[in-house]
């Protein structure tokens, strides 16, 4: 891309291309090694036949039930385990919960995922020749970094009590999984366990309940390879405090598996690092147990998905040669850590949509009677903070491995790709996209050049024209992010087709200092009006932007307010806001505010889940002697949780 001078503009490579796909082609030579398919794909070097090549098909049972059908190619229904066996998966991942009904035997959701569920998916595993990883969460629902909760019947339990329940129920079921045929090949003890473990906070509980956990798989099987899974590879030093928590705690296991999704889990080249140290430094396996990446930003069912969104790093195109591209680097990753490298799992490709989004409602009733969204309304029972209020159906259906309608995406196979490439012919994959942010909206620079990327990775530059017209209109606007459309100059007919899109922000100044929490000598204050100090600090942890935010937690009730003075302002209307996102934050009082020397002024908001970001806005505040103070004021329960960022005070008249 062929820039002005003076420009601020940011790239991204994510645009999809898929009707363009079809129209412009260019043939393209196949190497002798390669496979001829509908992806190109760089072979892995450092994989074997013995490379874990998984899929988590845990929601398929519900998913049945609910009237999903699986296809092959050649559009004949089939049994989707045994599709991921022919595209050359060779182990299913599939998670267990203790007991995912309430009282009334009605399932929680995310596929009911009981034990008799995995002896059902194991078995036909088993009967593809593909190997089975018992993913126990020990809870009745989803257990992860914000939620580790003891099953029902264990709640009251003492911790001897837990280590007796974890023991019996972990070889009781591998016996039963063993009676059935099932073919074990490793245990996950517990899932996502960074923060908690059934219900157990501390790392000697959380240890000694892990090794109880080890002893009944290494009692039962000694030859079944025994998991712990984390999360959150990207944050600083995260997994190096945890291999050393457990190796201080004597802590008995083979395999560190880590959650990776490139929208949220940072670079590739820092997860490789990541797990070579684990694997070095600690004599550990490694592997990634959860990974997925989008196809098409459509929605199948009418439920929201995890992604794309504004916030996230989408560095593939929402494409299947983009998807296919992004599982073909995760496998790289882990291969260059070298043979402790064991492979990677898929999550949830089989999560399709029970019906199209244009029938909400009908979904709403099989999602509730099967179990096959994420959650139903009656695990609020269980879980009445995040299953309770935001219960519903897929939010993975567009990261599957087959289309909505149930038919095998090519980036499927990606599993036999990785150990001989393939090729295909060449096509436009995706356009470089512009985001320009300015402070002058009578200077608007925007590059002179495209750049075109092909799924064969090669690339040309491509000189644009941008619409006057866009321009024009975009200043006469004061602030706000718009889009400047632009046709290629070319003679070559196929790219003339494509379209060009610049998307413009334009920008007042912020007049908050370090609004993002980035610099070391903060001028923000904390003020405790409780007993309870500093459960508020500056962290690395969960920032909207940048590397650190404002994070608050503690094990008991907190009242605190956040807050800055600015001086020397000129008097006139200004707009406050704030991003907030955290959770188990029931009866909170949680307001945005400003003080000026007309009063305070102020904005409540509530906070309802991980990187559920708030944004409150408070509009309208008079300045008038050139002062004003900013914050947040908190008052919320023990355990409640969160980080603040991206503070914005600007000048509107």
């Amino acid at each position: 891309m062929k820039l002005k001078k003076g420009m601020i503009v940011l790239c991204s490579l994510a645009i999809s291309l898929t009707t363009l796909q079809s129209n412009f082609i260019i043939a393209s030579a196949k190497t002798s090694n390669e496979t001829e398919t509908g992806i190109f794909i760089d072979k892995v070097e450092g994989v074997t036949e013995d490379t874990i090549k998984g899929v988590d098909v845990s929601s398929i049972i519900s998913l049945e039930e609910s009237g999903v059908k699986f296809y092959d190619f050649e559009n004949k229904e089939q049994d989707a385990i045994k599709t991921f066996a022919d595209a050359g998966a060779n182990y299913v991942r599939i998670r267990v919960w203790n007991n995912p009904y309430d009282s009334n035997g009605n399932g929680y959701g995310g596929g009911n995922n009981d034990l008799e569920k995995a002896i059902k998916i194991g078995k036909r595993a088993t009967e593809n020749n593909m190997k089975v990883l018992i993913d126990f969460h020990y809870s009745d629902f989803w257990a992860d970094p914000a939620k580790q909760k003891a099953p029902k019947a264990w709640e009251s339990f003492t911790l001897e009590e837990k280590e007796e329940a974890v023991y019996n129920y972990t070889k009781e079921s591998l016996q039963k999984l063993k009676s059935e045929g099932v073919d074990v090949g490793m245990v996950q003890i517990g899932n996502e366990t960074n923060n908690g473990f059934v219900g157990e906070t501390s790392w000697t509980n959380m240890s000694k309940l892990f090794n109880v956990g080890s002893r009944a798989v290494r009692d039962f099987d000694s030859n079944i390879l025994v998991a712990l899974h984390f999360t959150n590879p990207e944050k600083s030093g995260n997994y190096e405090n945890i291999s050393k928590k457990l190796y201080d705690n004597n802590v008995d296991y083979d395999v560190f598996a880590s959650s990776y999704y490139p929208f949220w889990h940072g670079t590739l080249d820092n997860l490789t690092n990541q797990l070579s140290n684990i694997a070095s430094k600690y004599n550990k396996k490694v592997m990634v147990a959860e990974t997925s990446y989008v196809y098409t930003e459509e929605d199948g069912d009418g439920h929201y998905n995890t992604s794309p969104k504004s916030d996230q790093t989408l560095d593939y195109t929402i494409s299947v040669q983009g998807q296919a591209d992004s599982v073909r680097n995760v496998f790289q990753a882990v291969a260059d850590v070298g043979e402790s490298g064991l492979g990677i799992f898929y999550w949830e490709p089989a999560w399709l949509p029970v019906g199209s989004s244009s029938n909400l409602e009908s979904n709403k009733l099989l999602w509730e009677k099967y179990g096959s969204g994420w959650a139903s309304s009656y695990a609020s029972e269980y879980d009445p903070d995040d299953a309770g209020k935001w219960y519903g159906g897929s939010a993975v259906d567009n990261q599957g491995l087959f289309d909505f309608n149930g038919k095998p995406l090519e980036s499927i196979n990606i599993f036999k790709y990785i150990m001989t490439g393939s090729t295909t012919t060449k096509r436009v994959e995706r356009v470089e996209s512009v985001s320009v942010e300015t402070y002058d909206k009578n200077d608007i620079n925007l590059p002179d050049t495209l750049t075109v990327k092909y799924n064969d990775k090669s690339t040309t530059e491509v000189d644009v024209t941008w619409s006057n017209s866009d321009i024009k209109k975009l200043q006469k606007l004061v602030r706000g992010t718009f889009d400047v459309s632009g046709k290629f100059k070319t003679k070559d007919k196929e790219l003339k087709k494509l379209s060009a899109k610049a998307n413009v922000t334009l920008l007042l100044t912020n007049h908050v200092v370090n609004h993002s929490f980035e610099e070391d000598d903060s001028v923000w204050q904390v003020e405790y009006l409780n007993d309870n100090n500093g459960c508020a600090n500056i962290k690395w942890e969960d920032p909207k932007s940048g590397d650190r935010a404002m994070h608050f937690w503690s094990n008991s009730d907190m009242e605190f307010v956040v807050y800055q003075t600015i001086s020397g302002l000129e008097n006139g209307i200004y707009e406050l806001k704030g991003n907030i996102q955290g959770g188990d934050a029931t009866n909170s009082e949680m307001k945005l505010f400003s003080k000026t020397s007309s009063g305070i002024q102020e904005e409540g908001f509530e906070v309802d889940g991980w990187r559920n970001w708030k944004t409150p806005i408070i509009e309208n505040i008079p300045v008038n002697d050139g002062e004003i103070t900013i914050g947040v004021k908190i008052k919320a329960p023990a355990y409640a949780w969160g980080t603040m960022d991206d503070f914005e005070l600007v000048k509107i008249k």
